[in-house]
């Protein structure tokens, strides 16, 4: 019991069907890498161009970013197993937003492939965070909707992504076209770091956000 002249404590104000605005914050962050991964591609025209890079020189830098997304995702796996979903998530999308926005910093070839390497890197983090996170937060009867939720973000950010690329190609020139949209993953990466993706599943029930079927496996 409290004291008297203290104010009671209350518990934190539950948040509704907590897990899918996790599944919401999940589909946000894959439509935002999707978009990432076709900015090279469709902006290639133009920095080939301004670049004067060959054939092969393109080649190089899709293989690079492709290497470090096939290495990064063994290796952030097991960095997300180490330091939890919310901080794994939430510096895996720092770190690609920063590395995409410094991207508009390059100036050649080289400094090109380091930038897209970093990007492949940390954009590898994204299936396996959301995969442990869709198996943390929903009961096995939802698992399968959840990773569809999160999964179909993949297409519509390739569908997505020539519009906004070249809206900001046109508007704003080409180190936005690289670089964008920056903003919207920092919200992200905020989003999932603060409370919404609770740090353990006992959090969650302090917040009213999780039920007795809602979590993880039980053994």
């Amino acid at each position: 019991m409290s004291a008297p002249g203290q104010p009671l404590l209350s518990r934190p104000r539950a948040i509704p069907h907590l897990r899918w605005w996790i599944g919401g914050l999940l589909f946000a962050s894959t439509v935002i890498n999707y978009i990432d991964r076709q900015t090279l591609a469709l902006l290639a025209p133009f920095l080939t161009q301004d670049y004067h890079w060959t054939h092969t020189d393109y080649a190089n830098l899709l293989i690079s970013f492709r290497i470090a997304y096939a290495l990064g995702q063994t290796a952030c796996g097991r960095f997300i197993d180490r330091v939890g979903t919310r901080r794994g998530l939430s510096i895996s999308v720092l770190w690609y937003s920063f590395v995409s926005i410094a991207t508009s910093l390059a100036s050649g070839f080289r400094s090109f492939a380091a930038f897209r390497f970093l990007l492949g890197a940390g954009e590898s983090a994204n299936w396996p965070g959301a995969t442990k996170a869709v198996s943390e937060w929903f009961p096995r009867h939802e698992r399968a909707l959840a990773s569809a939720l999160f999964d179909s973000g993949s297409s519509i950010g390739g569908a997505i992504a020539p519009f906004i690329i070249f809206a900001n190609l046109l508007s704003l020139g080409m180190a936005t076209g690289i670089c964008d949209p920056g903003t919207a993953r920092v919200l992200v990466a905020v989003c999932l770091a603060s409370n919404l993706l609770p740090a353990t599943r006992a959090s969650a029930h302090h917040r009213g956000g999780a039920h007795d079927d809602s979590c993880g496996d039980r053994v």
